[in-house]
């Protein structure tokens, strides 16, 4: 009889389970990215409004929509943000006590409280 498919979990980013030496940034940028293609999507943004409105051409909208985050620093991912309407608030926390080393997360806040929340950390298996 067999046991079942043999799996290992993941650390919570694939960049790092992938081996990636920046993979806190690349998950972070594409959190950012992915919210920005929510919130384009979420107005009814043609690729083109979107780019007038972040004073970019429509080809580089179009790459951060597919995950294209090559030429995208966190920086311009902020301002990108910042155009869309929204603050960008940095709070540095103590490191839990329950995790070895330290992270970042990304949370999106609304009027009415959370709206979502991604931890970037390696809370969950990483024993670095």
């Amino acid at each position: 009889m067999s046991e079942g498919p043999e799996y290992t979990t993941g650390s919570g980013n694939v960049f790092r389970d992938l081996g990636f030496p920046d993979a806190d940034e690349l998950l972070v940028k594409a959190e950012l990215a992915l919210e920005i293609s929510r919130i384009i999507e979420h107005r009814d943004l043609t690729q083109a409004q979107a780019a007038e409105l972040l004073g970019v051409d429509q080809p580089k909208v179009s790459a951060l929509v597919r995950g294209r985050l090559d030429g995208f620093s966190l920086e311009r991912l902020y301002r990108f943000l910042n155009s869309l309407g929204l603050d960008i608030q940095i709070t540095l926390l103590d490191k839990p006590t329950f995790r070895k080393k330290a992270g970042v997360r990304v949370v999106r806040e609304t009027r009415e409280g959370y709206a979502n929340k991604r931890e970037i950390d390696d809370s969950k298996g990483s024993t670095e």
